[in-house]
């Protein structure tokens, strides 16, 4: 029952919004919606922990120790967000970019989008899967696109061309995957419930499943950002609302990646070989290193934090590829850790472009005088993103280069130079942005930026004290990953 609460407040919520999203107190609605979606998630991590994994509603659905961290996660975040969009809607209403229906649109769809998050992350049935990240896909869409003008259209529609393509891939993948498993499972339904493929994955056909594999890593590897299929995500991240922004890097990129791990184990155990973490090895290594020469050529600020996103999510896909209780356990950390940290970045830049009127770096000076708190946010949250000490991103980035250097020691000196480059473009950039001569009066009050110190509150304790529960967490999620 307690998974049904977590999926069913935010589709609730997205009724309710359509209905009543042009209330002025729909900005509080919206954020009790997710309030209530984090309680039941977190009832729901409460009996995984004190129980263990179970499946619900003849199977359909399942949890266990690494989706429901994922869940949490994604419920936390996306009530933070909510608490952030209150006054960040509000000035772009009061500066006459949104309209009422336009403030509709966004709350229902945000809840809309969490439900599908939430949806992808607790089905047992591979097939519900892909109809979940398609779901997600078609929300945030309509997300991307809120503000109408014609650079936010395009960034819509080459999210929706790209990533449609990529999830047809996926899709062709899926199908592959039942082709597999019927001759084992039969033609009953339970050919794509992920605890019945997991149960005979030695048995399947390895050829098959190899396909399969590359088909579903193309296509949620398109939702992940890696490269060469990232195109769509610094435009998505630069043209939709910062709200936005920040759910994407921090929780959807999660969502499409944790399909992936999904499915490699399913191939690692049908295979014996490491094919698929090496597929990923090599799409995640070209992630990261793509990541870090584009980020020197942004004046953007919101696409060169997207650029960062798509090195981090490649340092992930690297890091589950080389596999091993290190590597895995320090991927599950870097997966909190950034989403934490990159939302926290997004609220901070969303209130530095709102009070410059501008995205454009060069036209954003002097926050610490002008307005010392969002100075103070972005310089921290951008010293954690880049590994500093003794945040958790640190911690996270140091097991899996110690992981590398013990494993595949050449590739060393190219995860090193590029991490290099990528810290010397965004702390250069941060630096003027923050500390550099402006001539701005300062701002009579603050930004309300209280979601972004939580969050970067919870990274710098990750990067100094793991609690024994939640370490205990990551490595039977770790366990159950391989």
């Amino acid at each position: 029952m307690e998974i049904l609460w977590v999926i069913l407040f935010p589709l609730c919520g997205g009724i309710v919004m359509a209905l009543f999203g042009k209330h002025r107190l729909a900005p509080e609605l919206n954020s009790a919606m997710s309030l209530l979606t984090l309680i039941s998630a977190g009832v729901l991590t409460w009996r995984v922990i004190e129980h263990g994994s179970f499946t619900a509603l003849d199977e359909e659905f399942f949890v266990d120790a690494f989706n429901v961290f994922l869940v949490a996660l994604t419920a936390f975040v996306g009530f933070t967000t909510s608490l952030f969009s209150r006054p960040y809607m509000r000035i772009e209403q009061h500066h006459g970019k949104l309209s009422a229906n336009m403030l509709r649109l966004y709350y229902s769809m945000y809840q809309l989008f969490c439900f599908t998050m939430l949806l992808a992350l607790l089905t047992n049935n591979m097939g519900i899967l892909w109809v979940a990240m398609e779901a997600a896909t078609l929300t945030t869409v309509l997300l991307v696109s809120l503000y109408r003008t014609p650079a936010s259209l395009e960034a819509a529609w080459k999210y929706f061309i790209l990533c449609g393509v990529g999830i047809a891939q996926a899709l062709f993948g899926t199908i592959l995957l039942y082709f597999a498993a019927e001759r084992l499972l039969g033609a009953n339904g339970t050919a794509l419930l992920w605890t019945h493929l997991n149960q005979v994955k030695g048995q399947l056909e390895p050829t098959v499943l190899s396909l399969a594999f590359v088909f579903l890593l193309v296509g949620y590897g398109t939702k992940v950002g890696l490269a060469p299929l990232h195109n769509w995500l610094p435009d998505a991240h630069a043209e939709g609302p910062t709200p936005v922004s920040a759910v994407l890097s921090g929780l959807l990129l999660n969502v499409a990646l944790y399909a992936v791990v999904r499915s490699k184990v399913l191939v690692d155990g049908a295979l014996g070989t490491h094919f698929a973490g090496n597929l990923m090895m090599g799409f995640g290594l070209l992630s990261v290193v793509m990541a870090a020469f584009f980020l020197s050529r942004q004046k953007d600020v919101k696409r060169m934090f997207a650029y960062s996103s798509i090195e981090h999510m490649g340092l992930m896909t690297f890091a589950f590829g080389m596999g091993g209780a290190v590597a895995t356990f320090a991927a599950l950390l870097h997966m909190t850790v950034h989403c934490l940290t990159k939302s926290a970045i997004f609220f901070a830049v969303g209130h530095a472009a709102q009070k410059s009127g501008s995205q454009i770096m060069e036209q954003i000076r002097g926050l610490i005088k002008t307005s010392p708190t969002v100075g103070w946010g972005l310089s921290l949250g951008t010293l954690a993103i880049l590994g500093m000490p003794p945040f958790g991103v640190f911690t996270s980035e140091f097991l899996i280069l110690v992981t590398t250097m013990h494993t595949y020691p050449w590739i060393t000196p190219v995860l090193l130079l590029a991490l290099g480059v990528a810290f010397a473009a965004i702390f250069s950039r941060m630096q003027v942005m923050v500390f550099g001569e402006t001539t701005g009066q300062r701002l009579p009050h603050p930004p309300a930026l209280v979601p972004t110190f939580v969050h970067l509150g919870l990274v710098l304790m990750l990067g100094v004290y793991v609690p024994p529960y939640l370490a205990q967490w990551y490595h039977q999620a770790a366990a159950l990953i391989g």
